[in-house]
């Protein structure tokens, strides 16, 4: 076990969050569940299964985490970064465990791991995946940048490590959920993007391949016409980064992921930019 605490935001996870719990047992010392107001078993679910469970309204999700931090009297030395629907195997809690054995003296102060993604119940091997992520840093040097889309976790010192085993990111729901959801986000990348073209996004300084991957996003991706840079991105990891080799559940992820989410991303620029639309304050997804 590490002296870690594990924080997960929810709404409605009842059908994961049980996993989800059961993948820290004997390896987080505590877990803290932030809900914003599920109707189903999610909180009742978190409480059988050991977990500390707050109330907080939601505004955006880095916001949210980062209240966690500040107010759910966390005082391990570690933080672990983990959604609903994502999990760590055993053999990755063994891996973290002598990662941070063996650096106890060492400014390591983050820890970076890469999912395994399952979508219509098949791991995705090629073309686009979920990318590598920081999902636990030290409570003294971290935090979530503060960004209504695509945030990711910083250390303001040390150095980070990534792991070789992956944890797996499954979630049960269906697809309509998957929708909803991602229309959700595209809201909140369409706010993101307008903060950019007025000088408003702020930079990653502490991950050079983060930073990187961000300057291509805004200074290639986005300087392509719209409805038109969509379709390009679904051809690009559809098939010339063979994200057809994995089958009819490849081709339904694919469409969804690459080309009808940067379609709707694109629709509300072009709704803001001509409809004279003002940006309204994000609530939590129902």
């Amino acid at each position: 076990m590490i002296d870690a605490t594990a924080i997960i935001m929810t709404k409605n996870e009842e059908k994961n969050i049980i996993d989800c719990l059961k993948s820290m047992q004997g390896f987080a010392k505590r877990c803290v569940v932030i809900d914003c107001g599920s109707t189903d078993k999610t909180v009742e679910l978190a409480k059988q299964y050991g977990a500390d469970v707050y109330f907080h309204e939601f505004d955006y999700y880095a916001r949210q985490f980062n209240w966690g931090i500040e107010n759910c009297d966390i005082v391990t030395e570690w933080i672990i970064r983990l959604d609903a629907d994502e999990r760590f195997p055993t053999e990755l809690n063994k891996e973290i465990e002598k990662l941070i054995a063996d650096n106890k003296d060492k400014p390591m102060n983050g820890i970076t791991v890469e999912a395994d993604l399952y979508f219509l119940g098949r791991v995705m091997k090629h073309g686009i995946r979920n990318k590598r992520k920081m999902m636990l840093f030290k409570k003294a040097y971290g935090c979530i940048e503060d960004r209504r889309r695509d945030a990711h976790s910083v250390i303001s010192e040390g150095f980070s490590v990534s792991t070789k085993h992956r944890f797996i990111h499954y979630d049960f729901k269906n697809i309509d959920s998957y929708i909803k959801k991602y229309n959700w986000y595209a809201t909140r990348e369409m706010m993101d993007y307008i903060d950019f073209v007025h000088g408003k996004s702020a930079n990653i300084e502490t991950d050079v391949s983060i930073l990187n991957q961000r300057k291509k996003k805004f200074g290639i991706y986005y300087k392509a016409p719209k409805f038109v840079r969509c379709w390009a991105w679904f051809i690009y990891n559809y098939v010339f980064r063979g994200g057809f080799l994995d089958g009819k559940e490849s081709l339904v992820y694919h469409f969804l992921e690459c080309y009808w989410y940067r379609f709707i991303v694109d629709s509300k620029i072009y709704e803001f930019e001509h409809c004279n639309k003002e940006l309204d304050q994000l609530k939590a997804l129902d």
